[in-house]
């Protein structure tokens, strides 16, 4: 049988509040249910709000919380690094392999340009507008990703069909669901979706627990994975704890930080049995 592998990837933009605290609580019980592994990963790859001051923090508050790691940027393990500003290289392998298939190319779109083309109906303030295909014809002799932006081919009324742990059957249609994505940014950083399909494959990840707002990229995901030829996880999106007004919890609520409720005296019993009554959404 294969041996269960989870991981927890926080992002260091912020101090982790208690949404993040019962995604995380969640990952961690149920690798321990399956007598698994669980890893730590920084997930530090946006170089301008990443801050080493929030990675100390998370290590110290989840450790705090009663979450513990087998992996990680702090205890090391077989697949280090465990932070993704230092695992450039496994990234730019999967650049090559699409690169070389044909499966993206260059974008040359301005922000502005972007955002005049934006706006379909559906699509909501958590995710990205669907590309218009604008540089869809173009292509580029490149020996690195740097200069423009690397889009994925998505193949157009595709369905993707996954069944998720926590949310059931789930199916998006590429080309009216989301379009074509970003892999490479122009400033010489992957972007979230190569990143981590990439370090999930290097890992041996075999289940990815997280947020369900992450829905619609777990799709995406599952394309990279066939053009790259990567088997991938199995998922488990978690409803997501919400405010008074219905609007989910952000880094910026500082009151429901982590950080903010033991300084108040709040104890990981006590922020655990609050949040039974706290309100949940899917998506």
């Amino acid at each position: 049988m294969t041996l269960y592998r989870g991981r927890i990837a926080p992002s260091p933009t912020g101090h982790l509040h208690v949404g993040h605290a019962r995604t995380f609580w969640i990952a961690y019980q149920r690798a321990r249910e399956a007598g698994g592994v669980l890893l730590l990963r920084n997930d530090d790859l946006d170089p301008q709000r990443s801050k080493s001051e929030y990675v100390r923090a998370f290590i110290e508050v989840l450790r705090w919380f009663g979450i513990s790691w087998h992996e990680g940027p702090d205890v090391g393990g077989p697949f280090a690094p465990y932070s993704q500003s230092e695992r450039r290289s496994c990234y730019l392998q999967a650049w090559r392999r699409l690169y070389d298939s044909g499966m993206i190319y260059p974008c040359t779109c301005s922000r502005k340009d972007l955002q005049e083309s934006a706006g379909a109906p559906h699509e909501t303030t958590n995710d990205e507008p669907i590309y218009p295909g604008t540089c869809r014809e173009k292509t580029l002799q490149a020996h690195s990703p740097a200069g423009v932006n690397w889009r994925f081919r998505v193949p157009d009324a595709r369905v993707v069909r996954f069944d998720d742990h926590a949310q059931g059957p789930r199916q998006f249609t590429a080309g009216e669901d989301f379009g074509d994505f970003v892999v490479w940014r122009r400033d010489d950083v992957p972007a979230y979706q190569l990143a981590v399909v990439a370090d999930d494959d290097a890992m041996q990840i075999t289940e990815v627990v997280r947020g369900c707002d992450l829905l619609k990229s777990t799709a995406r995901q599952i394309l990279l994975c066939e053009a790259l030829g990567i088997t991938p996880p199995t998922y488990y999106h978690c409803d997501l704890l919400v405010d008074e007004a219905g609007e989910r919890l952000a880094k910026r609520s500082d009151a429901v930080s982590l950080r903010a409720l033991r300084a108040r005296g709040l104890t990981p019993e006590e922020i655990r049995t609050a949040w039974l009554g706290m309100k949940l959404t899917g998506y």
